[in-house]
């Protein structure tokens, strides 16, 4: 039996144990960012009498703990494997992400429930004051952006962090436009459309990334792998007769994990060697697929899994 582990090449690059090590500094920066916007969105929203201002603080608030969890994510994540926990904290990083998309479908439901009341209740609302938050919320949330923008398409973890901050700048683009609104026409609903519009912005994003952090809790196979062209691949390889019991999964994002029954020639083993067959095998995952954590069982031909011989 054959094995080979380690992080993808990505992380590897990055020395830090996962995709997501690398961009521990970035997190630490946008969560100042957003906390700073939270403050100055609250403080605004209650002097405006914005309801789109405080749900847009809440969303803010909201990216500040999902990006902290994140990053709390990350620094659980660098832990050494132990004999009990053999893949370490990488798990964590996704949990994370599930937690992130729960936050998110909360503001929902918080914003939608309170537009409802300003719909029946209308509140005055300053909006010169609303817009010119909006707009100091929108330059901060486009620095949060740039930050995290090559972090995005790295780690689902990352990913989570970088659309909160996206559904952030486009929830103050939303605030703008209300604000704009009431200043120049004086309609007050325009508030509650605007958070309306925040709450309606959170939802896809927030199904996505929980239905892509499930997908991976429930060890299905990576979204980017065709276990038949795997199949495939290790049927090519000169020797092999069948592949049976093959299974891939994904314990963090950029680590997939594959394992897999090789039958092969008695014959090519005697040949080449068991080491270079497995090589073999291992290196057309690794070269095709991405997989730097495969375990391969060679079996003989004619062997029957679970025999017992005397």
């Amino acid at each position: 039996m054959g094995h080979d582990h380690g992080p993808s090449t990505a992380s590897v690059a990055a020395g830090s144990g996962t995709l997501s090590g690398s961009f521990r500094k970035r997190l630490v920066l946008t969560i100042a960012i957003s906390g700073t916007i939270t403050v100055i969105q609250v403080v605004g929203g209650l002097l405006s009498g914005s309801l789109a201002l405080l749900a847009d603080a809440a969303h803010s608030l909201t990216d500040a703990v999902g990006v902290s969890l994140a990053l709390g994510a990350v620094t659980l994540a660098q832990r050494a494997p132990t004999p009990r926990r053999t893949f370490g904290f990488y798990r964590v990083e996704i949990f994370s992400a599930v937690l992130n998309a729960l936050l998110l479908l909360g503001i929902f439901v918080w914003v939608l429930w309170s537009a409802i009341g300003r719909f029946r209740n209308p509140v005055e609302v300053e909006g010169g004051l609303m817009f010119a938050v909006a707009v100091g919320g929108l330059l901060a949330n486009l620095v949060g952006l740039w930050l995290l923008r090559d972090a995005k398409d790295q780690s689902l973890n990352l990913r989570g962090a970088y659309l909160e901050v996206l559904g952030d700048a486009l929830g103050s683009v939303a605030v703008i436009v209300g604000g704009l609104v009431i200043l120049f026409t004086g309609w007050q609903a325009a508030d509650p459309v605007a958070s309306i519009v925040i709450g309606l912005l959170i939802v896809p994003r927030s199904y996505g990334l929980l239905r892509d952090a499930v997908h991976v809790l429930l060890e299905a196979t990576p979204q980017d792998m065709d276990l038949g062209e795997v199949r495939g691949h290790l049927l090519a390889e000169r020797g092999v007769v069948d592949v049976h019991d093959l299974h891939a999964w994904t314990v963090t994002s950029g680590m997939p994990v594959l394992t897999a029954h090789v039958v092969v020639d008695e014959a090519v083993v005697r040949e080449e060697g068991l080491g270079v067959v497995l090589g073999r095998l291992q290196g057309c995952v690794g070269e095709h697929f991405d997989v730097a954590h495969s375990t391969v069982q060679v079996e003989p031909v004619g062997h029957v899994e679970g025999a017992v011989h005397e």
